[in-house]
């Protein structure tokens, strides 16, 4: 670990491991407290023991396991995040899969990194997270951009159509007129879109949909 690395305020930075499993904790605690400016301070062996241990401890970063028995990783990266907002989350886990990845950083977790990380990646990674920065190894970063950019819209194609109409600030009868359709058909289209977007007017619905990158 590069000299005088730190949690900012100018001492070593504070570290929560969360896993089901002893072994692997004992593990990951002696690769961590064998670095400088590094120092364990607490081990949780379940979900709801991390939440704890995270709020009594407030620690600068907690490592997360993604499965364990009742509540999993991600559901406590929501909850640490909720009640320990400077808490930085990093997933450590084997799996790989796209949703598992998403779901984690949807949650508010700073980074995902594989069990088979070097110890050299591994203190990297707690140093990345502690300056703030997202923590995700190569490949699971081509994973998580491949499962974003796949993501279909929420909206079909023509309810986007007709937000880009009403976005122009035409009426429901002239976006019939535009698209060919009845004004029904456009009211119906408007409803499933705010229904959607969780809004309950047309103007609410365009800007939501313009701030989510759909009308482009």
């Amino acid at each position: 670990m590069a000299e005088g690395a730190s949690n900012g305020s100018g001492g070593p930075i504070r570290v929560l491991l969360a896993d089901d499993h002893p072994v692997v904790r004992e593990g990951l605690s002696a690769m961590l407290d064998s670095a400088e400016g590094i120092t364990v301070v607490g081990q949780a062996g379940s979900g709801e023991e991390a939440v704890v241990q995270a709020v009594a401890l407030r620690p600068d970063i907690t490592l997360l396991d993604l499965r364990m028995g009742g509540m999993d990783g991600v559901e406590a990266t929501g909850q640490i995040l909720r009640q320990v907002p400077a808490c930085k989350v990093v997933i450590v886990t084997t799996y790989e899969d796209d949703s598992d990845i998403l779901r984690a950083v949807e949650a508010g977790a700073a980074g995902y990194l594989l069990k088979g990380s070097s110890r050299q990646e591994l203190i990297e990674a707690v140093q990345t997270a502690a300056r703030g920065e997202t923590v995700l190894t190569p490949s699971l970063a081509g994973k998580l951009f491949r499962t974003r950019v796949a993501e279909p819209s929420p909206l079909s194609n023509r309810e986007r159509e007709v937000l880009r109409l009403v976005g122009r600030g035409l009426t429901n009868a002239e976006i019939g007129a535009e698209l060919f359709v009845s004004e029904a058909t456009v009211k119906t289209h408007l409803l499933r879109s705010y229904r959607k977007l969780g809004v309950s007017d047309r103007t609410a619905a365009v800007l939501k949909a313009m701030e989510q990158g759909l009308l482009s």
